[in-house]
């Protein structure tokens, strides 16, 4: 809290004067005699100001002043001082000391230097903490690749999320990248130093599921030796990601909306209570209310994990993303492979936007793979079938202008003239395709 004050002085009456000063004026005190119990106990980004003697036995304030600079040289110190020290402490406000007060010092002198010190604390965070947003921000951005309106309000919704201690559901197909979105909500919120832990549902026998979850002591089953943490208490502090969580055995599932609601956990043949902190962000294809309704997951579980629901969009909903998507995977797997990326031409791209990827982003990162290792070409892939006149027209008129933008690489006024088009009537165009000039510029494939 932005009213802590930390007092440092050897001598006890003045320590108690300032602390009774300082708590009837609404601050949080804390005080201590040693300036080594304060380095000890100072926690990282602390939210206040230091109040130190400058001679103390042992460590003094000087000493004090410069370690604590080299933790955080922004951490306003106040320096209590002498009359023979004035000229000392002058000289320390000039090696980052934020105020010295003389003794003896009315209460008053000091709760202004207080309050001064404390508005520049408090800009300093704000603007630590701005200046992270905007950091995870763009290292969101090259992880979640796209420039569709989907894929941005995902992550807008994943950087307001990541801060949130609440149980998150993810829906989406096959290969969208649900473990990549529950990786990013783990490593962009305040757990992400603690553990990632994954566990694939639909992966693990019924039989064993018990003990994979809540671990085991030794000999409490046949095949048990030794002692085993189970995933939940080994996410302890961190997330556990539940993929394909509507394939878990309904006798699981009571069990772990008991962990949910207790926040404890008994592994299997013990009695011993486990306390666990952890976040819950699952996985599911189908919807998981509806999978309650037909018996087959609690209804009391879903709503336990679906605090908050992530949905993410199929690649046929965003196909403005996938040529930046299928220029970053062949670079990645070129790199990977010590192969050059291949460039695609016009007729290739119409191709790969055509497409309906089934499989999402991880069939078209196999696809960048395979064009790589020269085992595909991407001209390969069939344009759908079935279709209106009026679809068709649609679709042909797309390939058209995605054809002209790729081939001039984004440059507007040689798509102009090459289609014979007035500047309106093109933008409407594109915004009705949901066309991005910055796909087509060149390098426009590289993580921001």
């Amino acid at each position: 809290m932005l009213n802590s004050v930390i007092v440092v002085d050897d001598e006890a009456p003045i320590r108690e004067a300032v602390e009774q000063w300082l708590s009837l004026s609404g601050f949080a005190v804390q005080v201590f005699s040693r300036a080594e119990d304060c380095l000890a106990q100072l926690p990282e980004h602390f939210p206040g100001v230091i109040l130190s003697d400058v001679r103390m036995p042992g460590m003094g304030g000087l000493e004090l002043l410069a370690q604590l600079q080299a933790r955080d040289p922004d951490l306003p110190v106040i320096l209590l001082t002498g009359h023979g020290d004035v000229p000392m402490a002058v000289d320390a406000m000039r090696d980052g000391a934020y105020d010295f007060l003389e003794k003896p010092f009315t209460p008053q002198t000091l709760l202004d230097s207080l309050r001064r010190g404390l508005e520049k604390r408090r800009l300093v965070l704000e603007n630590r903490r701005l200046h992270e947003q905007a950091d995870n921000r763009s290292r969101l951005e090259a992880t979640l690749l796209g420039l569709s309106p989907s894929i941005q309000t995902l992550r807008r919704q994943v950087q307001d999320l990541a801060q949130l201690p609440v149980n998150v559901l993810i829906r989406g197909e096959t290969g969208s990248g649900k473990e990549m979105v529950a990786r990013c909500l783990h490593d962009f919120g305040p757990r992400a130093s603690k553990p990632f832990v994954a566990v694939n549902c639909a992966a693990i026998p019924e039989q064993l599921f018990e003990a994979e979850l809540f671990g085991h002591e030794s000999g409490a089953f046949t095949g048990a030796q030794g002692k085993r943490i189970g995933k939940l208490e080994f996410a302890h502090g961190g997330t556990l990601f539940l993929d394909e969580i509507e394939s878990m055995p309904l006798a699981q599932q009571v069990k772990l909306l008991r962990v949910i609601q207790d926040r404890r956990l008994e592994r299997l043949g013990s009695n011993q209570s486990i306390e666990v902190d952890l976040r819950i962000v699952a996985a599911t294809k189908p919807d998981l209310l509806e999978e309650a309704r037909s018996g087959r997951f609690r209804e009391d579980l879903a709503y336990r994990l679906n605090i908050a629901e992530l949905r993410l969009p199929p690649l046929r909903e965003r196909r403005e993303d996938i040529p930046l998507l299928f220029s970053h995977f062949s670079r990645q797997a070129a790199e990977r492979l010590g192969r050059s990326a291949p460039v695609l031409n016009g007729g290739q791209l119409s191709h790969l936007l055509s497409h309906d990827w089934p499989g999402n982003v991880r069939e078209l990162a196999n696809a960048a793979e395979r064009q790589v290792l020269g085992l595909e070409n991407p001209a390969s892939v069939d344009m759908p079938a079935g279709q209106s006149l009026a679809a068709q027209q649609e679709a042909f008129e797309a390939h058209c202008l995605r054809s002209a933008l790729s081939r001039h690489k984004g440059d507007i006024k040689a798509v102009l003239n090459e289609l014979q088009l007035p500047r309106r009537t093109l933008n409407e165009k594109m915004q009705r395709h949901g066309l991005i000039r910055e796909v087509f510029l060149p390098d426009n494939g590289d993580p921001l």
